[in-house]
């Protein structure tokens, strides 16, 4: 699977064309390879190579990055041309959804949609029409992929014997963890709140008088992420926001302006721009409380008398963190935290901060719970918790006794490139392929 993931990489990274005239100068330009009736040219190699390398520098190291990049390209367009033959269908709205995303990223990176367009020698436009040509044959090759490779499984007799033909190659498993946390924000005081409300007032009463929505986001939001952007907050879909902001965003009609919105981190004004069948394209402007003056010892309180109620036995952490954890996502599973990678219950030790390990490292038995911690996860966004072990698992060799789920996993993955190669191997026998050196 590595390998052919790889690939994937180096053509995921030419989402678009770069003007070669920023970026080399004078490419002579010639036809490196030939997949069915279209062309690969150098250019397009080069460029790629270049970008590859702005955005991962160590891989300007690798001799033979080009070349994986041109094995790439040709390996997707090969699977391309079975796709139209077979008129493979994809999802547009999630297509849509992926062009803006990518575009905005891109965006980020620049002081002004102007230099952008200079960088790239074309127009915001332009640039997205390639970005979304490029994620559309993407979704093209991997749906056909899926289709091929979507049935495979693998018997508990296979499993064993990737185990027993691969034990020496095998990683180590990091030392895991499983824990439950209830999140606690301190209550902020009235006069935090009066002086951030009459702040968005006025906010608001620009707005009504015809200010321009982005113009006044930049010039009073915030939200340091969104301000210098007008606000934009690009497209987001249900469960993916603090839910007062997300009830509110979601009754707006598009292009109207919400009313005031009170969430944790302060007072908001919402402008719908779009809706999609899976999202919402938002801007908004947030005037934040004053984090510096909260009710840190009412909350260190309540956490340590849940703690003390837990650890006599009349109440269980899980029904503690649904009452009180202030995070929705782990306080509906009763404060299991899940690693974000994999959705599972047990995440690696190395992976915490340095923080959540020094409070980690003081949990020595299973159901111990921390004392109150104050986590400053980032800047203006305080809050305090208590963590409770669920289970520790140390380092060790993978074997199928303590990790039959991950050796299956891996002896799938390995049985799919198998029969990936296989039959990319045929299509490369029913498509023209010619390659030269680059």
């Amino acid at each position: 699977m590595k390998k052919m993931l790889t690939a994937a990489v180096f053509v995921m990274l030419g989402a678009f064309s770069v003007n070669s005239g920023n970026l080399q100068a004078d490419i002579a330009d010639r036809v490196v390879a030939v997949v069915g009736n279209e062309v690969i040219l150098k250019s397009e190699i080069d460029e790629r190579a270049v970008m590859t390398v702005m955005q991962y520098p160590e891989t300007q190291k690798d001799s033979r990055l080009k070349e994986k990049i041109l094995d790439g390209i040709i390996d997707q367009k090969v699977i391309l041309v079975k796709a139209r033959i077979d008129s493979t269908g994809i999802d547009e709205s999630s297509l849509e959804v992926l062009t803006n995303e990518r575009l905005k990223m891109l965006g980020s990176r620049f002081s002004s949609k102007e230099a952008m367009e200079q960088k790239f020698g074309k127009s915001v436009g332009a640039i997205r029409q390639e970005i979304r040509n490029e994620l559309k044959d993407q979704q093209l090759v991997e749906t056909l992929r899926k289709k091929q490779l979507g049935g495979l499984t693998v018997s508990h007799e296979e499993t064993l014997s990737f185990y027993r033909n691969h034990k020496q190659q095998l990683p180590q498993v990091p030392e895991m963890i499983g824990l439950s946390q209830i999140l606690k924000y301190p209550d902020i005081p009235q006069q935090s709140k009066d002086a951030a409300l009459a702040q968005i007032k006025m906010v608001q009463a620009e707005l009504q008088s015809g200010a321009d929505f982005a113009a006044t986001a930049r010039k009073y939001s915030q939200d340091p992420g969104s301000a210098k952007l007008g606000g934009d907050l690009g497209y987001v879909q249900k469960g993916e926001l603090v839910h007062n902001f997300e009830e509110a965003a979601f009754l707006l009609k598009d292009g109207k302006v919400s009313d005031i919105v009170e969430t944790r981190y302060g007072y908001h004004i919402i402008q719908k721009l779009e809706k999609k069948p899976n999202a919402i394209h938002l801007r908004h402007i947030l005037i934040g409380f004053d984090q510096s003056k909260t009710d840190e010892a009412g909350t260190v309180q309540l956490l340590a008398r849940i703690k003390s109620d837990v650890l006599a036995g009349r109440a269980t952490f899980s029904d503690m963190a649904k009452k009180y954890s202030d995070d929705p996502v782990s306080g509906k599973l009763g404060g299991v935290i899940l690693s974000g990678s994999t959705s599972k219950t047990l995440i690696s030790a190395a992976s915490l901060r340095p923080q959540m390990s020094q409070i980690v490292g003081g949990l020595k038995n299973i159901g111990d719970i921390s004392d109150p911690q104050k986590i400053d996860f980032q800047k203006g966004n305080v809050f305090y918790g208590i963590f409770q072990l669920n289970a520790k698992i140390p380092i060790h060799q993978l074997n199928p006794e303590q990790d039959y789920a991950s050796l299956e996993e891996l002896a799938l993955d390995a049985k799919k490139q198998e029969r990936y190669n296989e039959w990319l191997s045929q299509l490369k026998k029913e498509v023209l392929v010619r390659k030269s050196d680059i």
